[in-house]
């Protein structure tokens, strides 16, 4: 945040992206990082919050072995952004969710300021040692914090805010948020009452993945009421979550703010924000999840669950959106949007079976949205079969081929000569004539088996409409 040290949350020798500055060695000067102000201002203006002109760094004193210079440079009274909401659109958690225009239920949560600090270094406590180690890789790396109202009302609606402003944070490209890398970390404060004053609050931290938010949540709802309900006190005081025993565990004296001694950074300039800069910044936001949802279903008629999908995953969701683009022109608007169902459960299911967890935006991925397209107005034009379809796409997958191609080349084009198909139906009819008589007795399930016998001998690539059609007429002849 303050001075040139790689931030490179995969460096494993510790202690190796350090330098005087960020040690605080004696005679150093920080250097303010503009591209993280940036990064926080594009955050905070995404969330709708104020940006004032008027900005500062304070130091924020205390003595812990991760933090080399014995205070930490944060911000207090002057933060970057005040203000703002986040909408949970959609998720519907509580009783009391107010409805939107649109008619859908929705929870706001007001987000109290969004700050920017630098990040101490971390603890390594090996098994059975009387010691702990420390690693300042991590010491001075930009920290982007965000504080909200006491608006969440329980575990489930503050892991949806969670998860929501993850997503937020990966749409505007500020941090690749992985939790698991400490990217992200969730820290909860708790506090019951009996009344609508707020009781004594309670810090959860080391909370590092969604379900460990739910379940820390939880656990420290009930410890808390059962303790009130025995007739004891809540002590204010910071606990960590132990993932493996699913309980907290006190940690220490939770600090007011004025045991912190909060005083301006003597070593940094105030930040003066001008309506230039933040157009600017503005101008960078993309379509953020929320209105990215909404015009999905409304542009593309898809349902829901694949309206997720494609918000979830930004990558899928634009590929997507590419090869409807490559669509044929000028077609019949319910012929179109037969096209994009077919195109979006194709996307969802076998394409991403095929990925496995990789992404269409990777370079090893080849297949280009017009292929994608002409894939798939080969199977709703009846060319090839939903059985070809799926030997087509793997083929495509592997080498980015054109579809067209494969089926010429491995002679998987939709057999429709109805004199061949006929020639073929004879010998099944022929070699299953106890089945015929099930299907003259009524059994439907006969019929179907006779159409899987006459695919399997064409190995898929009979056209199923008209084999139907002409095992209907053969089979009322006899």
């Amino acid at each position: 945040m303050f001075c040139g040290c790689l931030n490179n949350p995969d460096e494993r020798r510790p202690n190796t992206n350090v330098c005087p500055i960020c040690m605080g060695h004696p005679g150093t000067l920080p250097v303010i990082n503009e591209e993280a102000v940036r990064k926080v201002i594009k955050t905070g203006l995404a969330l709708g919050c104020r940006i004032p002109e008027f900005s500062k760094f304070d130091r924020k004193n205390y003595f812990y072995p991760d933090l080399p210079k014995g205070y930490q440079i944060s911000q207090y009274d002057k933060p970057l952004c005040i203000g703002g909401f986040l909408e949970l659109a959609g998720k519907k958690i509580i009783p009391s969710a107010v409805p939107r225009a649109d008619g859908e239920k929705s929870r706001t949560i007001r987000i109290t300021r969004v700050h920017l600090e630098e990040d101490t270094g971390s603890l390594i406590h090996s098994s059975g040692a009387e010691y702990s180690l420390v690693n300042f890789n991590r010491a001075g790396v930009p920290l982007m914090e965000l504080v909200t109202e006491p608006d969440i009302t329980s575990a489930k609606e503050a892991k949806d805010f969670a998860q929501d402003l993850h997503l937020i944070l990966h749409y505007l490209d500020v941090s690749d948020a992985d939790m698991e890398k400490g990217q992200m970390r969730v820290e909860v404060n708790i506090s019951i009452s009996g009344d609508k004053k707020l009781g004594t609050k309670v810090e959860i931290k080391n909370l590092n993945s969604f379900r460990a938010v739910e379940r820390g949540i939880d656990y420290e709802i009930k410890r808390q009421t059962e303790l009130l309900k025995s007739g004891k006190k809540i002590i204010q005081e910071t606990r960590g979550w132990d993932d493996v025993s699913g309980i907290t565990v006190s940690q220490r004296k939770k600090e007011e703010a004025h045991d912190y001694r909060y005083f301006p950074e003597p070593d940094l300039p105030p930040l003066r924000h001008t309506e230039r800069f933040i157009g600017e910044v503005r101008a960078e936001i993309p379509e953020l999840p929320q209105k990215r949802r909404e015009r999905l279903k409304g542009e593309y008629q898809i349902d829901e669950n694949a309206v997720e999908i494609f918000v979830y995953n930004k990558n899928l969701g634009e590929y997507f959106e590419k090869v409807i683009s490559e669509l044929p022109p000028n077609l019949a608007r319910e012929k179109l949007l037969k096209l994009i169902k077919l195109s979006s459960n194709y996307l969802i299911t076998d394409l991403q079976g095929l990925l496995k967890g990789e992404s269409v935006a990777s370079t090893k991925f080849s297949i280009t949205p017009e292929n994608f397209a002409e894939f798939i107005t080969l199977i709703e034009g009846g060319q090839i079969s939903s059985k070809i379809a799926k030997m087509v796409l793997s083929e495509m997958f592997k080498n980015g081929a054109d579809p067209s191609n494969i089926i010429e080349e491995k002679g998987l084009g939709q057999i429709s000569d109805e004199k061949e198909i006929e020639q073929i139906l004879e010998e099944v009819i022929t070699q299953n004539p106890k089945v015929v008589e099930d299907y003259k007795s009524g059994k439907e399930n006969a019929f179907q088996y006779l159409v899987g016998q006459i695919m399997a001998k064409t190995k898929g690539k009979a056209e199923p409409q008209l084999v139907n059609k002409l095992l209907k007429q053969f089979l009322t002849k006899r």
